[in-house]
């Protein structure tokens, strides 16, 4: 790869019986953001992580943590992530009425504001916000599930955020289906950071650190 990613470990598929040992493992084999994904069971039809698993792995890492809020109204509860020791919070616009004011909250906590767009948010619906978003995430899924098939379509989505993200400032993010060919195709597009589940990291029989390499060297 001719630039530098981000590789973001999906903290939701850790094995939480050896946390501590999860942590520790994927911080020093290189990952740059550890990702919890927070799905309450109404906006997605799953439920993941809560405030207790952000604080778990808090211990462990002084990386960035990074939590994206698949829930409704996530106003109300930014706060209790970002005391939990959250570096980066993801909403989505379409379960927020008042989006910019909660970005902007998010950023006057010190915290990195991201929104994240599913598969069927077009562009369009967000060019108000990225005035406030210091990173977008693609959902090349749909949101709530692991192990999904990438949708093609949506690198066309990826590609006019490549076009808007010097005007804006913002990193271009990838969540779904992550693959190393995935990765390698959509880095050289201009995508900054993936991350990585089942089809580059979890459940494969090299180390964390062998595999982290792997990607940063293709």
């Amino acid at each position: 790869m001719k630039k530098e990613i981000l590789l973001c470990p999906s903290m939701m598929l850790a094995d939480y019986g050896q946390l501590k040992k999860e942590v520790i493992e994927l911080d020093e084999a290189g990952a740059d953001i550890f990702h919890c994904d927070i799905m309450d069971g109404s906006f997605v039809p799953n439920m993941t992580m809560g405030i207790m698993d952000v604080m778990a792995i808090r211990k462990y890492t002084k990386k960035p943590i990074d939590c994206h809020l698949m829930m409704e109204n996530p106003e109300n509860k930014v706060d209790w992530f970002i005391d939990a020791g959250a570096n980066i919070i993801y909403i989505h616009p379409e379960s927020e009425r008042y989006v910019i004011k909660t970005l902007a909250h998010i950023k006057e906590r010190g915290c990195k504001a991201g929104i994240a767009i599913n598969p069927d948010t077009s562009i369009e619906t967000i060019y108000e916000v990225l005035n406030l978003c210091d990173y977008v995430k693609v959902m090349t899924v749909n949101p709530g599930f692991a192990g999904q098939k990438f949708i093609e379509f949506t690198k066309e989505k990826i590609k006019k955020l490549v076009k808007l993200k010097e005007k804006y400032g913002f990193k271009i993010m990838i969540d779904g289906s992550c693959s190393p060919e995935i990765i390698k195709e959509l880095s050289l597009i201009g995508a900054d950071g993936f991350i990585l589940g089942t089809s580059a990291l979890f459940g494969k029989k090299e180390s964390y650190a062998v595999l982290i390499d792997n990607l940063r060297n293709m």
